[in-house]
């Protein structure tokens, strides 16, 4: 947002500062100056002068000598200017002035140009004629300027007088950082009532007056808005008899100084509206819309529509669109329709000033990729009851500036406004806030300065009505934040911290997953990281069948690419890519773990946020096996306290493991996780030749079990008794159940317990293997007898039998 001090000081007219000190100031109260530029830079003894007389040069074809009344005296400069006549008047520098930079338009020395008398081909020259490019312009900024030549000035300004006065250059051009939520501040009036706030100046607003024949605009116009969410106010006015000219030199001055090129009066009108108030207009030419009818609706899918930029645009339903009763003629928003733009034949005019919906703006400015200087402040969201008063300025202007005719009345088809935000005045929470002591009658003098109002609620407390143009005061911290603007960040006391001191640490979660990192490179995993993105083809090559739950995935509205157009709901896929790129690599033994999210959408299409679920993966192939991962998940359960009934049920029935060498990982009951030999075919698909393992837990499902809490147990005072049993056992019993009967029987004497011999072969009938395993009691307060251990022994041995296991002979 750059403005000119000028156009400031014609809100703040008592505003006097220098440059620097404005932009501290203005730095130090919220409305940050990146940088300020002085338009008259390196322009010094610069005067209007008079040629009297005009004689050729005796020795140079393409110079002249010419006699120049600059109001003192009469000198003479010698010039190659080729539009200049007798008198003409135009800039002179004098002897030892400076100018800004060459005639070319060459980039300016940081110094400028240092102009002396000398002789030019033997003639004396006692200054030089300026072009608007040797005084830091350009003919953009003036459309008066010759293209070739140096600049000449209306016949009636006075010889002698500053011609950079007269240029409007004695002038600072401020470029400030304007945050996405002081919508206001993008606008000269906003970026003004900050100024007068910060000063302590009284702030003089332009006086808006509603102007208007006799005539009814309602018999040139109607307007119909089919999507009220997307443009909530729609405001038009009509000026006809338009007479298109240049407009004024102060016009063509603002403008400039805001970096926007003068044109004539109908469009520098709208573009000074957009600047002055912040809010964006639209100008179409009557005569073109068909039915004289506006309706404000969405864009077709497939539709083209040719912006005034001549470029073709693809629309779609989410584009919001300008019609008349026949067909487009702009991108509400965003630019108008060459159907329907103003040309120099233009005899009636139709004035928009409209508040669209910031966020649509913005995805449709994205989408036809096209965004300009409209969008950019429509996108921020904009104050509904600002467009009414800008439309109305520009009418204003038009009859101002004699451009045409204002028909009376305005259409103003609107949702209903809401009301002004009402906030209680807490002055004693602002200075807890902000550890000062303010009094109350400063706070009020600042909210005062700012606009705010005031008032008393229902039950007589006082409270503040907050301007609408201010849509980022919602709360006390808010409104705390402009007291501490106002009164000086630099006047706050720097206070300690109050309240207790406490001792940070990660939260549990956080410290689980830590663990979980821990334990997997313990056993030798290195951590990967993988994309959610993933392609639908996924499903097919993890072979989950058709209609399964995994295959309901939140489909990317806007993908990189169909490789990356879901968001995954299995954290296999980036594994096991991983692990195929390592063993086409030709890495050995490759163990990988990811702590990575799985989205579940809880309906599709999704209506509601997704269920995110952190998962632990992990995945290997190389040395090991089914139990090497088995026991990296044990040493993870055992490292957060989970110290309870686990299994491992056989029947997991995931499609991409396995059939006989799966498992569901269950912790007192509940389904916690998976693991298992990664299924041949899956393998194949992956391009993996050997056989991999993986397994996920569930991290959700797990937290609520961990525990880092730990008892203290001494050491035992008494000793333990071993025993060891070595049985036939059926192959259809798992090792897990045999370890059931031995914890449910033992009681409380049992210690622990450890399989320490597995065979099967020819010494064992068929069907049977042979499993050993030792036994260890102990109690705590005594020395066990032999009649205890017998006791527990028995208790085991007999339900160890009623499963068909029988001792081994």
């Amino acid at each position: 947002m750059n403005t000119a001090l000028s156009w400031i000081k014609a809100y703040v007219p008592e505003l006097e500062c220098t440059d620097q000190e404005y932009r501290d100031a203005m730095t130090l109260s919220g409305t940050k100056v990146e940088g300020f530029e002085r338009k008259d830079k390196n322009l010094e003894k610069i005067v209007v002068g008079q040629i009297d007389s005009i004689e050729r040069h005796p020795d140079a074809d393409k110079l002249i000598v010419c006699q120049v009344n600059i109001g003192s005296e009469v000198i003479q400069i010698v010039t190659g200017a080729p539009n200049v006549k007798e008198g003409d008047k135009i800039p002179v520098v004098l002897d030892g002035g400076k100018v800004a930079g060459g005639h070319d338009g060459s980039p300016l020395p940081e110094d400028g140009i240092r102009i002396k008398a000398g002789k030019l081909r033997g003639i004396p020259s006692n200054g030089m004629m300026c072009s608007i490019e040797e005084l830091g312009s350009d003919h953009n900024m003036y459309p008066d300027a010759p293209e070739d030549g140096v600049y000449i000035f209306p016949a009636d300004v006075e010889v002698g007088a500053d011609a950079v006065e007269l240029l409007g250059l004695h002038d600072t051009v401020f470029e400030y950082e304007v945050t996405s939520n002081r919508v206001d501040c993008y606008s000269i009036l906003g970026i003004a009532r900050e100024a007068a706030a910060t000063f302590r100046k009284p702030f003089v607003a332009p006086e808006v007056k509603v102007t208007g024949n006799d005539e009814d605009v309602n018999d040139y116009i109607s307007v119909e808005v089919k999507d009220t969410d997307l443009c909530p106010r729609y405001c038009a006015r009509v000026c006809k008899n338009i007479k298109i000219a240049p407009s004024p030199e102060w016009m063509q001055r603002r403008l400039a100084a805001s970096g926007i090129r003068p044109i004539n009066n109908l469009v520098d009108i709208t573009n000074y509206v957009m600047e002055e108030f912040g809010q964006p207009m639209h100008a179409f030419d009557l005569d073109t819309i068909a039915g004289k009818k506006i309706i404000v609706q969405r864009a077709n899918d497939g539709d083209e529509f040719q912006t005034l930029d001549g470029q073709m645009r693809k629309m779609d339903n989410d584009v919001l669109m300008i019609c008349d009763a026949e067909k487009q003629i702009g991108i509400a928003g965003i630019m108008g329709g060459e159907n329907s733009k103003i040309t120099d034949d233009v005899k009636t005019v139709l004035f928009e000033a409209a508040t669209f919906n910031g966020a649509n703006i913005r995805k449709s400015a994205k989408r036809v990729g096209l965004r300009t200087d409209a969008s950019g402040k429509f996108e921020k969201g904009l104050d509904p009851r600002n467009a009414e008063a800008a439309i109305n300025r520009a009418c204003q202007l038009i009859e101002e500036l004699g451009c045409g005719e204002v028909v009376g009345g305005i259409v103003d088809v609107k949702e209903p406004l809401a009301e002004l935000k009402v906030l209680p005045f807490e002055p004693e929470k602002y200075n807890q806030l902000l550890g000062t002591n303010i009094s109350e009658a400063d706070m009020l003098e600042m909210f005062e300065r700012l606009e705010i109002k005031v008032i008393a609620n229902s039950c007589g407390d006082r409270c503040l009505e907050i301007p609408s143009f201010r849509q980022d005061l919602l709360s006390r911290a808010d409104l705390a934040e402009e007291v501490a603007r106002f009164y000086g960040y630099d006047k706050i006391p720097t206070t300690l911290p109050s309240g207790e001191a406490t001792m940070g640490k990660l939260p549990h979660k956080l410290r689980i997953e830590k663990q979980a990192r821990s334990i997997a490179e313990y056993c030798g995993f290195s951590q990967g990281m993988t994309y959610s993105f993933e392609s639908p083809k996924v499903f097919d090559k993890l072979l989950i069948p058709e209609g399964d739950v995994l295959r309901q995935a939140v489909t990317i509205s806007n993908p990189l690419g169909e490789d990356f157009s879901v968001m995954r709901t299995v954290s296999l896929n980036g594994m096991l890519n991983s692990l195929s790129t390592n063993y086409n690599r030709r890495n050995k033994n490759v163990k990988l773990y990811e702590l990575g999210n799985i989205y579940l959408p809880k309906e599709l299409p999704v209506t509601d946020y997704v269920d995110e679920r952190m998962q632990f993966t992990l995945g290997f192939y190389g040395d090991g096996d089914f139990f090497t991962m088995k026991g990296v998940i044990e040493e993870f359960f055992e490292s957060v306290g989970m110290d309870g009934k686990k299994e491992y049920d056989p029947e997991a029935g995931k499609p991409f493991l396995h059939p006989g060498r799966q498992a569901l990982v269950k912790y007192q009951g509940e389904v916690i996780g998976y693991l298992g030999e990664v299924h041949p075919e899956v393998c194949d698909n992956y391009d993996i030749g050997t056989k991999a393992y993986v397994a996920v837990l569930d991290m959700p499902k797990v937290l609520p079990f961990t525990t880092f809490d730990r008892k203290y147990e001494g050491i035992a005072k008494f000793p333990a008794v071993s025993r060891d049993i070595s049985m036939v056992v059926p192959k259809n019993i798992l090792v897990g159940q045999i370890e059931q009967i031995i914890e449910q029987r033992g009681g409380k004497l049992l210690e622990s317990y450890a399989l320490f011999d597995l065979y099967e072969g020819s010494q064992i009938k068929e069907g049977f293997k042979s499993v050993a395993y030792s036994i260890t009691f102990r109690a705590k307060d005594r020395t066990l007898e032999e009649a205890d251990v017998t006791a527990a022994m028995k208790k085991i041995l007999n339900g160890l039998e009623q499963m068909g296991i029988e001792l081994r002979q």
